[in-house]
């Protein structure tokens, strides 16, 4: 599996996520994950698994520094202080000395950006993670947090699929040399509908979520993270590496881009976004 060499960090470009998967659940399709090769595993504090995810990790049989593992602190620790504290304890539930990741999981507007970046820096200082980024930024939420920086961010995290193209966030993330981590890199199953997409798939002998998992696996700056439940799928989405897409199959999907392509947009957290499409 390629690696994204971002910032001084090698991420594997295909991951496993584990948002509203229930802790026994997220425990067995991680081990599952693992089993089947993937090296990279998200979780989050606010996703309750946190527990769970550490305990696959070490039933793993995996090495820890073969295995890249974020989490995210939520938005109600960024205060200074509370950021670092909220990181011990994601620490103590996994189960870890450290993080290869931390991510701010969406912005806050209630808490000064500089300080926010300027706690999730002392974690990296400390040793508590290796690398440090972002979700859900805007353009202008992202040149904020590059300017208040200290340590390079190397990702943002956010909703990338071929119904949304993210367009503008790729163009300021390439100018500070950052990744594009896609959740929702299915589209929560919507664009495995789409004719084009399903014809491809047929003409690979792929399903069509392997066809767009391979989308995003052959776009130099993108890592993605699919999650699942069924263990037939995390070993699938796994499955990507003995079929490659064409130039112009890989421009037909990203012009299934729409201006109402965006799913995840929550009332209480959601910035302004830079655009819909």
């Amino acid at each position: 599996m390629k690696l994204v060499e971002t910032n001084g960090a090698d991420i594997p470009k295909i991951g496993f996520g584990t948002f509203q998967l229930e802790p026994e659940v997220a425990q067995a399709r991680v081990r599952d994950a693992l089993a089947v090769g993937c090296r990279h595993i998200d979780t989050a504090q606010m996703y309750n698994n946190e527990a769970a995810v550490g305990e696959a990790i070490r039933d793993s049989g995996v090495p820890r520094e073969d295995i890249f593992v974020t989490t995210k602190v939520w938005v109600d620790r960024f205060r200074d202080g509370d950021l670092q504290r909220s990181t011990e304890e994601s620490l103590k539930r996994l189960g870890l000395e450290y993080v290869d990741l931390l991510l701010l999981h969406w912005p806050n507007p209630e808490v000064p950006l500089e300080e926010t970046v300027g706690a999730l820096n002392d974690t990296r200082r400390r040793g508590m993670t290796r690398h440090i980024g972002v979700s859900n930024f805007t353009v202008n939420l992202l040149r904020e947090a590059v300017a208040a920086t200290e340590y390079p961010l190397v990702t943002n995290q956010v909703e990338f699929h071929p119904h949304l193209s993210q367009a503008p966030v790729r163009e300021e993330l390439a100018r500070h040399d950052m990744a594009l981590t896609a959740y929702c890199p299915l589209g929560q199953g919507r664009v495995l509908e789409e004719p084009a997409i399903r014809r491809i798939a047929e003409a690979h002998g792929k399903d069509p979520g392997q066809v767009v998992l391979r989308w995003h696996y052959q776009q130099p700056d993108v890592i993605a993270i699919p999650r699942s439940a069924r263990a037939e799928r995390v070993r699938s989405n796994m499955d990507l590496l003995d079929f490659e897409l064409s130039d112009a199959e890989m421009a037909e999907i990203s012009s299934l881009a729409r201006e109402d392509g965006r799913i995840i947009n929550p009332d209480s957290l959601a910035p302004a976004w830079d655009n819909a499409g």
